[in-house]
């Protein structure tokens, strides 16, 4: 009789699926350690991490100095609630206004919260300052969005898998399509729209980088119809895209900036608001917040990882590298790439279903020859690694890429 031999990952895998709840379909893949661009499994197996946590480990898995501040804070004090003043957050709002030249900043903590903020403070604006009446104010998203997973956030989707089957939905969106300016434009002939939350390239949409201009159009727009133009940079900000803000290719300032992920270097879930007074001051003590935003711990690690981006040039690297990447990846000849698309670190390749295989395969066989990658969308490979990654790493991941593709071409 032969004997079955489990493995590690095995185990910890039927754990997940016995005890959680199956609201993700993950690699089967068990990691335990990370440095840098690497990532390790339970068995001791190196891979590239080309996903970075959806962007959120921009400066690298366990980076030293963000770590460091990360122990530092924690043997002196996590969390007060801002029932209290606490010594860091003060200085971390400075730090962060500065850095990206706002008058205040609201601390919450994951990318979902940030946006709901957002959306908080564009309806209170509406009432409060530019008149719209009570309840009636809209607010103008795009189709294929992707903000996050609430009530509130959903009923903006066009996603079906994240919307169905939760209603009844939150009123007060309208949604028109990406990249269409006449869509845009249409739309804020409504005098009640209040904002125009829009992501300056679709991530979870597959990296959907709209035409170039399309964002300055869009924000002249709403400066023409006094209408609040809301960047979500939770994915694309922190110098992903080869700017420390995807908007700043056009040279946009949002009035509204929604920040997380990278924002902690992936080392605890942090999320930053930015505005300035005249629309940050609408909400008055009491009327928002967060248990844990703000914490002293959070804001140490903050100024951390934004001083790593600034000092490490990791948009510069982003933008270099970037360009490299997708030079590379346009010479792969091979009839499952139908595209290439990205900017800066942030790429992704369609896929050609072929012979029975689609984009999950090509990932399998990915991380069987040491590169970590996600497809969304079923036939959409999203490319993101740490953006402290060398020229040489680039090219040696290049490879695994080629390989894995004509592997599965040819199987």
């Amino acid at each position: 009789m032969e004997t079955q031999i489990v493995t590690r990952s095995q185990e910890l895998i039927e754990l997940e699926d016995k005890y959680g709840a199956h609201n993700y379909h993950p690699l089967p893949v068990v990691l335990e350690k990370g440095e840098g661009v690497f990532l390790w499994d339970v068995e001791g197996k190196r891979y590239f991490d080309f996903l970075s946590a959806y962007s959120a480990v921009n400066q690298g898995h366990c980076h030293p100095k963000i770590i460091g501040a990360l122990k530092e804070q924690a043997g002196k004090l996590t969390l007060t609630s801002r029932a209290f003043y606490n010594n860091r957050l003060g200085p971390y709002e400075k730090y962060i206004t500065e850095y990206f030249g706002y008058d205040k900043v609201l601390p919450m903590n994951s990318g979902a919260e940030a946006d709901e903020t957002a959306l908080k403070l564009c309806r209170r604006w509406a009432y409060d300052k530019k008149g719209i009446p009570e309840n009636k104010a809209k607010i103008v998203v795009c189709e294929g969005n992707f903000h996050g997973r609430t009530i509130t956030i959903i009923s903006m989707s066009t996603d079906p898998d994240s919307f169905k089957g939760y209603g009844p939905y939150t009123p007060g969106f309208e949604i028109v399509p990406y990249n269409d300016i006449d869509g845009l434009s249409n739309a804020l002939e409504d005098p009640n729209v209040a904002g125009f939350l829009v992501e300056p390239i679709q991530g979870e949409a597959g990296v959907y980088v709209p035409e170039d201009g399309y964002l300055k159009k869009a924000y002249d727009l709403c400066k023409a119809k006094n209408v609040l133009f809301i960047a979500d940079e939770v994915q694309t900000g922190i110098a992903r895209t080869g700017k420390l803000l995807a908007c700043a290719h056009e040279g946009v300032r949002p009035d509204i900036l929604i920040l997380g992920k990278a924002l902690s270097g992936g080392v605890m879930p942090v999320s930053a608001v930015l505005a300035d007074d005249e629309i940050m001051l609408v909400i008055k003590p009491g009327e928002h917040g967060s248990t844990f935003g703000g914490n002293p711990l959070a804001c140490a690690v903050a100024v951390a990882a934004l001083e790593v981006v600034r000092e490490e040039n990791l948009a510069e690297r982003a933008e270099e590298l970037g360009d490299i990447f997708r030079s590379e990846l346009k010479k792969i000849d091979n009839p499952m790439i139908e595209l290439v698309r990205g900017k800066g670190l942030l790429n992704a390749i369609v896929i050609k279903p072929t012979n029975g295989k689609k984009a999950w395969d090509v990932c399998l066989k990915m991380a069987e020859n040491g590169l970590l990658a996600k497809p969304t969308h079923e036939h959409i490979i999203r490319f993101a690694p740490p953006l402290v990654i060398s020229r040489e790493q680039i090219y040696e991941a290049l490879e695994i890429i080629k390989k894995s593709i004509e592997e599965v071409y040819n199987a």
